[in-house]
């Protein structure tokens, strides 16, 4: 459940609007279809014991399209020839309230629910009396179980255009729901549209996003609103009206499409559906706090200054970055107890503070990765072109809460020039608060601290997914079920792997004394981590030799639950493993016996992840037999797959593993949050169809012409 929806665990009356254009198609005629499957929704809240009340709009609309079309039938060819003088609204209206109605009783009866009818005009709240009788009747009703069915009568209605001034009770259905929302004490108004909610501009710009919690001082001057209901009198600016005088009068309201399947339920069930109106709405959300797009598209301006400056200014952020942690290590310790208390796990300490500091000065350190010349070429005289690396723009990472992974993250996106989006696990939620605030406090203004967005709800990672104008790469760090739920969620490109199924394969001519030690660190340094051995698999010789036998005392002496395969159950009696594809995240693995390299080769293209392979051998043709085969992200001879790391690979640091075989694979570093770009300089050249260009293609980094066989004449 949504936080900011938690109130709906209380409701128990609730007043739902149906809009014009719900009720309505788009030819003018009901939307029987969409009304039955709202209807059904009222009917389940019925029997669930809600207080159902309907407020309806589409009186006029389908009158107008029912009197049309009976006045075409009566026409004459000549009479339809004429220009049509426009129906009289109230006749319209009353024509139409009737035809409503005996489809809103027929649905209804349908699905065995009393429906019952309040035709009400804006005079009528004058009288007191009358809204004293209003309320009784609509409690007998309820305690029936029967469901009003609110309108107001524009047949009689004496209020005219302009439909708002100073003297009105209420102007339209909008302002009618919010009125009986008030007079009959209801816990929550559902006003229902044909867009999913309240956007920042018109729902068919794309660059407005959809508002979740409407702020009054935040929202009300800053939105601008898009053309009125297609068929009736408001439209989004008269629901936001009435919402908010519904809202601070006391009664929480959401506008939700009246489209989309079962939004009711979901609004019901705390589900984060279209907006939401509350009083205290500004006390959940800070004013000035700004919206995950707003967010990411800060990261990206603040990048584009962190481009612009110096490489010993970019060196000098990180240099500072690694004084401010350690300045305020007793601090981030003090938030990070309170988060180990809650998690009970392990978190940082004043050695693991100072090792990040330091780490963050070694990616100081390193080269210039902005702006390396990787390629520079002549393509005729006086014309140049240099292919250069450069920033890939704003990153959106989701990391799971281990102590090190803000730091070593937030550094190598400052290190490569990059925006950054942050979403850490609950488990460390002050930590990383405190960590993003010591680490952007760093940043100098020319850059900004908006360089480095911290999320705090998941509800907002949805959203973020959309984002492809301004987010250019997603990396999520955690279990495989996050890493798929993004992957299924987003346009934008995922970096990462979902699995870390790793093998080591000890071949018959392995050391075994190696072997033992490669494959107990392997498994038992950091079980948990990606990069640990999942899979265990032995040569056939060493079942019969004894060397099977001695891996698997070792690995049990350190308390290692071992699974077989089926051929290492008839050598060795232990539990049997249900799937070779299994990542156990703990002291435990999986063991299996190959007849050689080329089907441990293909064991582990069958039900590895292309994480991270070894082979512990002496014999020199087969190691490298296996490291030009197997085909995943890092292969390794004699060396245990937990040297699978950045830090341990040089990088300075990592943002993640990725298996993904295109633009980066292993563990990514500075290098892999960068992509190039093509710069051309020219003395005045122009193509001309390539008539009076002569190509050189000469190699400017290495001196070497490049092939230059293609005949351009014929243009591209």
């Amino acid at each position: 459940m949504d936080p900011t929806r938690a109130f709906v665990k209380n409701v128990k009356r609730v007043v739902v609007k149906v809009g014009t254009a719900v009720v309505t198609r788009d030819d003018g005629r009901l939307a029987v279809g969409r009304l039955g499957a709202i209807f059904e929704q009222l009917e389940k809240l019925n029997s669930r014991g809600f207080d159902i009340i309907l407020v309806t709009s589409g009186a006029v609309g389908a009158g107008r399209q029912r009197l049309k079309y009976r006045k075409m039938i009566n026409s004459s060819f000549a009479d339809l020839q004429k220009p049509q003088v426009e129906l009289d609204g109230k006749a319209c209206a009353a024509v139409g309230q009737n035809g409503l109605m005996a489809l809103y009783d027929t649905l209804f009866s349908q699905l065995d629910v009393t429906s019952s009818q309040l035709l009400v005009t804006d005079n009528d709240f004058k009288n007191a009396d009358f809204r004293v009788q209003l309320c009784q009747t609509v409690d007998s009703l309820l305690d029936l179980r029967s469901i009003p069915i609110f309108n107001e009568n524009d047949a009689i209605s004496t209020r005219r255009a302009p439909y708002e001034d100073s003297s009105g009770i209420f102007w339209d259905n909008d302002s009618l729901a919010a009125l009986l929302a008030t007079e009959l004490k209801a816990d929550l108004l559902v006003l229902l549209s044909d867009v999913d909610g309240l956007y920042s501009g018109p729902p068919s710009d794309p660059r407005s996003k959809l508002i979740h919690t409407y702020i009054k001082q935040k929202h009300q001057k800053a939105i601008s609103f898009g053309d009125k209901s297609r068929m009736g009198r408001g439209g989004m600016d008269a629901k936001v009206k009435a919402a908010s005088k519904a809202a601070y009068s006391g009664t929480p309201v959401v506008i939700a499409s009246g489209y989309a399947a079962n939004n009711i339920i979901k609004v019901l069930n705390g589900e984060r559906v279209g907006t939401l109106f509350h009083k205290d709405a500004h006390m959940w959300i800070p004013v000035t706090e700004i919206g995950p797009h707003e967010m990411a598209g800060s990261a990206r301006e603040a990048s584009r200054r962190l481009q612009a400056l110096t490489t010993a200014e970019r060196k000098k952020i990180l240099v500072d970055v690694a004084a401010a942690l350690e300045a305020n290590e007793q601090f981030i310790m003090l938030e990070n107890d309170a988060d180990v208390e809650a998690a009970r796990e392990a978190g940082y300490d004043e050695a693991l503070i100072r090792a990040l500091a330091e780490s963050v000065r070694k990616l100081a350190e390193m080269e210039e990765p902005i702006g390396h010349v990787l390629k520079r070429t002549e393509l005729a005289e006086g014309l140049v072109l240099e292919k250069k690396t450069c920033p890939l723009g704003v990153l959106l990472i989701v990391f799971e809460s281990r102590p090190d992974a803000l730091v070593q993250i937030a550094s190598l996106a400052i290190r490569s020039g990059n925006g950054l989006l942050l979403k850490g696990g609950k488990e460390a939620k002050r930590s990383n608060a405190i960590l993003h605030k010591v680490i952007t406090s760093a940043l100098p203004e020319s850059v900004g601290t908006k360089l480095i967005g911290l999320l705090t709800s998941r509800e907002e990672i949805p959203e973020l997914l959309k984002l492809d104008d301004v987010i250019d790469l997603v990396i999520p760090r955690g279990s495989n079920k996050l890493v798929s739920q993004i992957k299924s969620s987003t346009k934008i490109p995922v970096l990462g792997h979902s699995d870390g199924i790793c093998h080591v394969y000890v071949d018959k001519a392995a050391n075994l004394e190696m072997a033992k030690k490669i494959v107990l660190d392997a498994k038992t340094d950091y079980p948990a981590a990606c990069n640990a051995m999942e899979t265990l698999l032995v040569h056939k010789d060493l079942s019969t030799s004894g060397g099977l036998q001695e891996l698997v005392k070792e690995l049990e002496q350190e308390g290692v639950t071992l699974f077989a395969g089926p051929r290492v159950n008839s050598v060795v009696n232990f539990s049997k493993a249900n799937t070779f594809h299994h990542e156990y995240n703990s002291k435990a693995c999986t063991i299996e016996i190959v007849n050689d390299v080329d089907e441990a080769i293909d064991h582990i293209h069958s039900y590895g992840s292309s994480h991270t392979e070894c082979i512990v051998t002496d014999d020199h043709n087969v190691a490298e037999h296996f490291l030009s085969r197997v085909d995943s992200a890092a292969v390794f001879h004699n060396a245990s797959t937990r040297f699978c790391d950045g830090a341990r690979f040089g990088l300075g640091a990592e943002v993640g593993i990725s298996t993904s075989k295109i633009h980066a694979r292993g563990p990514v570093g500075v290098e892999g949050l960068l992509t190039t770009r093509w710069v051309l300089r020219g003395k005045g050249q122009v193509v001309e169809g390539d008539k009076g260009v002569v190509y050189t293609h000469k190699d400017l980094l290495n001196g070497v012409h490049l092939p230059n066989g293609v005949d351009l004449t014929n243009g591209v």
